[in-house]
């Protein structure tokens, strides 16, 4: 899957990206510490990253798992990450996790980047349906999968650890249609 606009890419992470994906990680800490603490985890140095990159590369390759580069086309810097996971070939079902650094918000990257991964998911691995698990405060990410496609289904009750803290947490969802 290959995304490349006038300002950013969406591509596979490679193992040069260690260091701006680390910084990504560690300048926006904060904001990923609620939604996506075990990703921030595990890219708090370059050589953490480098781990992590080389792990997630054989996900692809083993087709268990997908995490993509979002990239700033005049830096080269690593923006966001867009991850399938939690891939059932049986029911043919995914779901997307997704993070974007501060100073790149509000670009419509993200929305962008999510169009082109479900059609990965649906034309490419052949899924029907895709799910987002997003707490409702994430006013951003609600947004990103309603301009998506995705429909509210069902709050989660106490899905998610954070720290000290249990969320509850809203799925959405989208079938694809042929």
């Amino acid at each position: 899957m290959k995304l490349k606009t006038e300002s950013f890419s969406l591509e596979v992470l490679k193992p040069q990206d260690a260091q701006s994906l680390s910084r990504l990680m560690i300048s926006n800490g904060r904001r990923f510490q609620k939604y996506l603490p075990k990703t921030l985890s595990e890219n708090l140095s370059e050589a953490d990253s480098k781990n992590y990159i080389q792990r997630k590369n054989k996900q692809i390759k083993n087709q268990e798992e997908f995490t993509f580069a979002i990239k700033d086309n005049d830096s080269g810097d690593v923006a966001g990450l867009i991850i399938l996971k939690n891939i059932d070939y049986h029911l043919k079902q995914g779901e997307f996790s997704y993070c974007l650094g501060q100073k790149y918000s509000g670009r419509g990257w993200m929305t962008r980047s999510i169009k082109v991964a479900k059609t990965y998911a649906f034309n490419e691995l052949e899924l029907k349906s895709l799910q987002i698990i997003i707490h409702k405060s994430n006013e951003a990410s609600i947004q990103i999968a309603k301009k998506n496609g995705f429909n509210w289904i069902k709050t989660l009750n106490r899905e998610h650890v954070t720290g000290k803290s249990v969320l509850d947490m809203e799925l959405y969802e989208l079938q694809h249609e042929k």
